[in-house]
Formats: C-alpha cells, structure tokens, sequence
C-alpha cells in the first residue's frame, strides 16, 4: 500500500514576508517607537523578525516610497525626519486642502459617496473608543480621503493624500497629547461636516473644516513645542 508522503511545512508566499517587515516598521515608525533620525540595523533586524535581509530591503524601498525612512549617501537607511523647519508650510498646505476638498465634496458629492463616507468614520468613531491610535491615523486618513473623492478633483485629491499620508507621525503626537483618550467632540465634528456635505452647504463645510483643521494643528504645535522643551529628538 503506497505511503502518503510527509507534506512539507507550510511556506510563506513569496512577497508576505515583504508584508510583514513593512507593516511592523511603518507602525514603529508611525507610533514614534522607532524615532526620527534613528538607524535601521538590518541584521539587527534580521535576527529580531526571524527573516532573511531581502524582504527588509524591499520592505524599506517601500518605506523610503512612503517618506518613513531616508537612505543616506553611506547606503545606511534611518527614519526620516520631521522637518520641523517647514512645518508651518505644511501645516498652510494640509489646512487648504481640509477646506477645498469639503467645499467640493458639499457641491460635488454623488449619492454613493456618503455611505463610503459614514463608514470611514464609524472604523473611525470605534478606533477612538478603543483608544486605539494607529487605527485612529489609519481611519481619520481614510475618512477625508473618502471626502476628497467625493470632491471630484483628481488633482486635489492626489496632493490631500500625500499631505495627509506625510502628516500621520503628526497625528500621533496630536492623539499622545490627549493620551490617546481623543475627546468625542471630535468625533462630533466628523459628524457635523458629514451633515454640511449631505445638505450641500458650501459655506459651512469650509468653517467646519477649517475649524476642525485649526484645532489639530494648534494641539499638535503645542505638543511639538513640548516634545522639545524635553529634548525629544525631532530635530533636522
């Protein structure tokens, strides 16, 4: 009677081991763990993910996509950098983008958005319950991503995706200055600029974002200016 052969240990698909390093980085990075300006060591890396030095590699040409992680000249990779020299660039930039892409998801938004819109924020309004802060970057990203859809500007929408995907380490601190306990009224507000794109009231869609915009950037400002009367690396 012919033996059944022994089945060979379950082998990881090509590419997750990719998956998996850029997922445990990108969260180190977002969460602060991994500080701005510190080394990646990958054989220190090697030996703590149980995994060869390639999928790191491409795991940190993907990060380096995403502006999380800077090789230098020496071919040394590090996490990037805040440029806190430029932030109130920044912080100009994402503000206007809060605002144009409410105004024209208010006038522009199709009858299909709002549903994708009220999901993201309930992913969202759970992630704040469950002060969970990772998941409140990822789905506050989400959410205004879902509204610059609905504005109906490709242009708009490309620029507010890469503001607020460069912004997510800010979001971090914004969220650690509440200790991740993010008051409800901000919740609220996510509501009330939902109900200003639903009755497609232009003018107050843009108070309700710049308002809502306003508030994060002077929390986060304020707990920047903290981070450095403390000298938390942040620096250039």
């Amino acid at each position: 009677m012919p033996t059944t052969p022994p089945r060979k240990p379950t082998e990881r698909k090509r590419g997750s081991g990719v998956q998996f390093v850029y997922n445990v980085l990108r969260d180190e990075i977002l969460s602060l763990k991994l500080a701005p300006g510190s080394p990646i060591d990958e054989v220190q890396l090697s030996q703590r993910l149980s995994t060869s030095r390639t999928p790191i590699r491409e795991a940190l040409v993907r990060l380096a996509g995403d502006g999380l992680v800077t090789t230098l000249p020496n071919r040394s990779t590090v996490v990037t950098n805040i440029d806190l020299l430029n932030l109130h660039a920044f912080f100009d930039a994402i503000t206007l983008m809060y605002r144009v892409t409410t105004r024209l998801a208010a006038q522009n938004h199709r009858a299909d958005d709002l549903p994708a819109i009220r999901a993201r924020q309930a992913e969202f309004a759970q992630a704040v319950n469950g002060q969970d802060a990772l998941g409140m970057i990822a789905t506050n990203r989400d959410f205004h991503a879902a509204i610059a859809a609905a504005a109906r500007n490709p242009y708009y929408e490309s620029l507010f995706l890469r503001l607020l995907d460069e912004g997510r380490r800010m979001m971090r601190l914004y969220y650690s200055s509440f200790n991740d306990k993010l008051p409800q009224r901000y919740v609220v507000e996510h509501e009330e600029i939902i109900a200003a794109i639903e009755a497609r009231d232009i003018d107050l869609s843009d108070r309700l974002a710049r308002a809502h915009a306003d508030q994060i950037v002077t929390q986060t400002r304020n707990m920047i200016a903290a981070e450095r009367r403390v000298d938390i690396s942040l620096e250039i």
